[in-house]
């Protein structure tokens, strides 16, 4: 048995919300794995699905870069935001997105890759950008699309200048059809990923791990409602297809006009387009994503530090 102490119940209790007594109960009944416990809270009806494991916190940009039939996202951090203002840092995110279009797209790849400015590799540019910047930076995420035909659409919101900002999206549309309403139906689709951050195209591309859990879930609280087993089959798998309809792109009401999918919306864009329209692929990376900043008390620290002086 795993010892519950007080950091965990504190860290179950940021994360998912709920009060410190059930947080305690969880963690008993999960052998201290957060993760379950968080699981077993939700399946309980005391956590939301949505209720994100850690803040997002860290700083920097998300650069674009596109060339012909291809384009990249890249997520550089920095410590502050203050920095990311930083005409130099700017500059860096541009160069390495630029870069990127000549690699795989992986993280690897890219910080391997040479960065023109400087003759050295990116991560090389970088670790001497941190000594004239002065501060710590680091390029984290990186991802690339790309079609034989057609278009791969990008999308930067709250946009710090050209190809730089805060979310970036890219959409692969293959495609022999005609390449503005191609780009135009794509930007669309990239504003709505932006917006509704899907896990997938389509819902046979969800990751099995993540529906299994979601189904696991929906079993134990089912079960909750004390009906039959056969009854509780056909509870799950209703909200199975629903989660499925919820969190894959094609089945999502379009927010340009919710009263089509963004299916519908698709096929509708081939007539315009002149030929058929598939959207091969999606990436969307959020800055700081999954990042947890550690948080300060700054009245304490002033505080602290007067007792010092």
């Amino acid at each position: 048995m795993a010892e519950i102490t007080a950091a965990l119940v504190k860290e179950l209790r940021e994360k998912s919300g709920a009060g410190m007594m059930d947080c305690k109960k969880a963690l008993a009944e999960t052998n201290g794995d957060i993760e379950a416990a968080i699981d077993w809270l939700r399946a309980k009806g005391i956590a939301k699905a949505d209720k994100k494991s850690g803040r997002t916190a860290a700083e920097g940009l998300i650069g674009v870069a596109t060339l012909g039939h291809k384009a990249v996202l890249v997520e550089i951090n920095s410590e502050t935001d203050f920095v990311a203002r930083n005409d130099a840092f700017q500059d860096l995110v541009r160069g390495v997105a630029q870069v990127a279009l000549s690699t795989d797209g992986s993280v690897e790849a890219v910080g391997a890759a040479t960065y023109p400015a400087t003759g050295k590799s990116v991560t090389d540019s970088i670790k001497d950008a941190i000594a004239t910047i002065g501060e710590n930076m680091t390029l984290r995420r990186s991802a690339a699309l790309e079609v034989e035909h057609g278009v791969v659409a990008t999308y930067i919101h709250n946009a710090a200048g050209e190809g730089i900002g805060k979310l970036g999206v890219l959409v692969a549309l293959k495609s022999v059809g005609d390449k503005a309403v191609l780009s135009s139906i794509g930007r669309q689709i990239a504003m709505h990923v932006a917006a509704t951050a899907p896990l997938a195209v389509r819902p046979e591309e969800v990751d099995q791990a993540v529906a299994e859990r979601e189904r696991a879930v929906f079993i134990e609280q089912s079960r909750a409602s004390g009906k039959p087993d056969n009854i509780i089959e056909k509870m799950v798998e209703g909200r199975m297809r629903k989660f499925y309809e919820e969190v894959a792109l094609l089945s999502q009401a379009f927010v340009v006009n919710p009263d089509l999918t963004v299916a519908e919306a698709v096929k509708a864009a081939e007539k315009e387009a002149g030929a058929a329209i598939e959207v091969t692929a999606i990436a969307r990376l959020l800055l700081g994503e999954g990042v947890e900043k550690e948080e300060t008390d700054f009245a304490a620290e002033v505080a602290a530090a007067a007792g010092k002086a």
